[in-house]
C-alpha cells in the first residue's frame, strides 16, 4: 500500500476516534426515531417513566444477557462522560479491526487468484520478454 493511502486510513481512524470518544458525549439526549415511535401513545413523568397510555414501550425490558457496552456506555464505570467516550472508542477500534481483517483476507485471496482469473498462459507459448517483443 502506498504511503499516501496509509495517511488517509490513519487520518480517518483518528477522526472517527475523536468523534466517538468526545463528540458523542454531546449528542442529543432525546430518543431517536425508533425509541420515539415506540413511545407514541404513552404519557411520561419527570423521570421519564411511563405513567399511562398505551404504547409498545410498555413491554420493553432489559436484555437477558446484557453486555459490557450496553446503552452506549461501559458497564461498571460511574463517570458517564468517560463511559460513553470509551464505549465509542472501543466500538470504532473493534469495527476497524474486523473490517481491516476482512479487507486483508479478501485482498490476499484476490492477489493469489489474480493470475488464474486473468487467464493463464500455455506452457508452450513463449513470453514476450523471452522473444524480445513488448
Amino acid at each position: 500500500m502506498r504511503k499516501r493511502s496509509w495517511g488517509f486510513i490513519v487520518g480517518g481512524l483518528l477522526v472517527a476516534l475523536l468523534l466517538a470518544g468526545v463528540v458523542s458525549n454531546y449528542a442529543s439526549s432525546h430518543p431517536d426515531g425508533l425509541d420515539s415511535s415506540l413511545r407514541e401513545g404513552c404519557t411520561f413523568d419527570a423521570d421519564d417513566e411511563i405513567t399511562g397510555g398505551s404504547c409498545p414501550a410498555q413491554q420493553a425490558k432489559d436484555h437477558e444477557i446484557g453486555g459490557p457496552l450496553a446503552d452506549y456506555g461501559i458497564a461498571g464505570l460511574d463517570n458517564e462522560f468517560l463511559s460513553t467516550g470509551l464505549s465509542g472508542v472501543l466500538g470504532v477500534l473493534l469495527t476497524f479491526a474486523v473490517a481491516g481483517g476482512a479487507f486483508w483476507l479478501v485482498r490476499r485471496r484476490g492477489a493469489d487468484e489474480a493470475p488464474d482469473a486473468a487467464g493463464s498462459r500455455d506452457a508452450d507459448q513463449p513470453s514476450t520478454a523471452a522473444t524480445g517483443q513488448g
